[in-house]
């Protein structure tokens, strides 16, 4: 079955990006290396994002050619928008879950930011989590999570650490 993985970097004080949805501090970090932190490989098992509204207009303010072009991809937002060439949108998150899940291929990548992954995990909607943890304080931002999460327990799946500092944590909700 498909799974909905919330797969994202954070800082050691827990943000996701700067208050103004800022991520330059994740380049700070150095990776003389160029490291992708398994990124590539992840993202072979996709084959379906999930992102807020804010998290959309921050991509889209990178300018560059909108980066999932290959994948299936769904904006949540409260205002009616049209779809464009590569996303639809959609404020139903049961029945897009409820949709997604039905159909036969690769996990799906929820990307964020702080309020859907709070939406999401309140709801019970997130199978695994893929956090890279980047040693930097920013100091004030996005939380991973916002707007009152629910207390869940995870288990650990995975653990890996880099040569950079970051470690990358696998978890999926524990079953009670």
């Amino acid at each position: 079955m498909r799974k909905i993985i919330l797969s994202l970097a954070v800082s050691l004080d827990g943000y996701i990006a700067k208050p103004n949805g800022d991520v330059e501090w994740l380049k700070k970090v150095p990776n003389p290396d160029n490291l992708d932190y398994g990124f590539s490989e992840f993202y072979k098992t996709i084959d379906t994002t999930i992102m807020g509204n804010n998290t959309y207009k921050e991509i889209l303010g990178f300018n560059i050619p909108f980066p999932f072009q290959d994948k299936e991809n769904f904006i949540l937002s409260r205002v009616n928008n049209p779809d464009t060439a590569f996303v639809h949108f959609t404020s139903d998150i049961f029945n897009l879950v409820r949709h997604l899940k039905s159909k036969n291929g690769k996990n799906i990548w929820l990307i964020g930011g702080g309020q859907i992954n709070t939406e999401f995990l309140n709801k019970g909607l997130i199978d695994e989590l893929l956090i890279r943890i980047v040693p930097i304080v920013i100091g004030e931002g996005l939380p991973l999570f916002a707007n009152k999460p629910s207390e869940v327990i995870f288990e650990q799946i995975k653990t890996e650490t880099f040569s950079t500092g970051i470690v990358q944590l696998t978890y999926r909700p524990r079953k009670e």
